[in-house]
């Protein structure tokens, strides 16, 4: 009995000083702030949790948008047995240990088992493969949370027996809505207190959060459990509002789905010729901590596939952005990544390099004609084999041009390089045209020629 009671009062005792997104965490649906998209009355997710007939399911989404406090409501609605695991702590012997334990409940109590995985992604392919066959026989219901993308960072096999349903980050609406549930809860928040939040402050708290209701609640927590009464009041202005939460949390993983989706996003800005959302993304790269010399990497690729001869100067640009950011750094080296960035947003745009690949395909599809005999070297066999015979030095001729046979045979005619009317290219594209109608005319006569010769 005193047992009973004292784990009461240590389970009390922790709950009192949890911290307030811990406290705050929401019990019920109706609790539950945001993504009505998968949780509006009416909803198939809502519905399902309501009926207590969830099946195996992965929530994914960036931090603090309520996929753990989506799992936690199951638990509180569900008559199945609820287990967790996490990812990270958790090996094979703790998920057959579960595995265990569940069919032991079904054995001999009849109760189904919800085994909720937080960070799935972090099991390695052992450990999805130990839990699969469980999945797939029925053992136990999966709920998987994760915030990478489960199509490329969990087993095919466990994303293919799963319903998955995406959160979005939160809104400076559903924000509100949390500080409001704050100040109003007597027993979990601060309704027992008499606390003014200034306009200013409570825009600072909600825009810097950046979506990340946990990130708000750390910082409204900071802000009131340091701010002293005045006459009773406590109040939060600007200023303490800024000093609880001075940075935006941005959300960016140099491994996850923000990565890629932030890199993509700034190299469709450069190619639609948007320096303003060129340099946005690019900054936001540079705020949560990724490598400028990624970005060059990238910018030096764009500069040839994108701008190629458009601009012969912006690979130039490119490179010596990128060696002068590379003797200057940090934080100076911004200014190098700035003119790179803006050069290339800025300057005509043109793919014609991907011609190459056009080549590469067709090599890599047709028989390999023979070398044309003028082009063959004739140092060594030219005496033997005739080798070189017929070549037409082209500095020989006006223009430094003469038409002739470059092309295996069977393939004259074939273009790979079509010019774009952009920047310098509209200049080489007028000169290949000329070249080209001359070639043509050139090949026109050569088959009269052959006419006429055979008679």
């Amino acid at each position: 009995m005193s047992d009973n009671l004292f784990d009461s009062a240590s389970a009390a005792l922790m709950k009192s000083s949890a911290p307030l997104a811990d406290r705050m965490r929401p019990r019920t649906l109706d609790e539950f702030v945001g993504q009505d998209h998968i949780l509006a009355p009416g909803k198939l997710l809502r519905r399902a949790i309501e009926a207590d007939r969830v099946t195996s399911l992965i929530f994914f989404g960036p931090p603090g948008t309520g996929k753990t406090t989506l799992a936690r409501i199951i638990a509180n609605t569900t008559e199945s047995h609820f287990s967790t695991l996490n990812a990270v702590l958790a090996g094979v012997k703790d998920i057959r240990e579960a595995i265990s334990d569940a069919k032991d409940r079904h054995r001999y109590h009849g109760q189904r088992t919800i085994l909720f995985v937080d960070e799935v992604h972090r099991f390695n392919k052992a450990q999805q493969d130990a839990l699969l066959p469980h999945v797939e026989n029925g053992t136990v219901t999966f709920i998987g949370a994760t915030t990478e993308n489960p199509y490329f960072e969990v087993n095919k096999a466990l994303v293919s027996r799963s319903r998955i349903f995406e959160l979005q980050t939160l809104t400076e609406s559903d924000l509100r809505n949390v500080v409001v549930q704050v100040i109003d809860d007597p027993d979990r928040g601060y309704g027992n207190l008499d606390i003014k939040i200034e306009d200013d402050a409570l825009d600072h708290l909600v825009n810097t959060s950046n979506g990340d209701a946990r990130s708000l609640l750390n910082a409204l927590e900071l802000a009131i459990e340091t701010t002293d009464s005045e006459g009773g009041l406590i109040r939060i202005d600007l200023e303490v509002a800024e000093d609880s939460i001075q940075q935006r949390a941005v959300l960016y993983d140099k491994d996850g789905d923000a990565h890629y989706d932030t890199i993509s996003a700034f190299i469709k800005s450069l190619r639609g010729s948007d320096p303003d959302a060129a340099l946005y993304w690019m900054a936001r790269m540079l705020y949560a901590g990724e490598d400028p010399r990624f970005i060059f990497r990238r910018m030096l690729i764009f500069a040839s596939e994108d701008i190629g001869l458009a601009d012969p100067r912006a690979i130039d640009v490119a490179v010596s952005c990128a060696r002068a950011f590379d003797y200057v750094g940090l934080p100076e080296g911004r200014f190098h990544l700035a003119e790179c960035c803006l050069y290339l947003s800025t300057a005509p745009k043109s793919n014609s390099t991907m011609a190459f690949f056009s080549a590469l395909d067709h090599v890599g599809k047709e028989p390999s004609g023979e070398v044309p005999n003028p082009l063959k070297d004739g140092n060594r066999d030219k005496e033997g084999l005739g080798h070189g015979k017929g070549y037409n030095y082209p500095h020989a001729f006006q223009d430094h041009y003469v038409p002739q046979q470059y092309l295996p045979s069977g393939m004259q005619g074939q273009y790979f390089f079509e010019p774009s009317d952009q920047g310098y290219e509209s200049a080489v594209r007028e000169r290949l045209e000329k070249w080209r109608a001359r070639d043509k005319q050139e090949a026109i006569e050569k088959r009269v020629r052959r006419y006429i010769d055979e008679g």
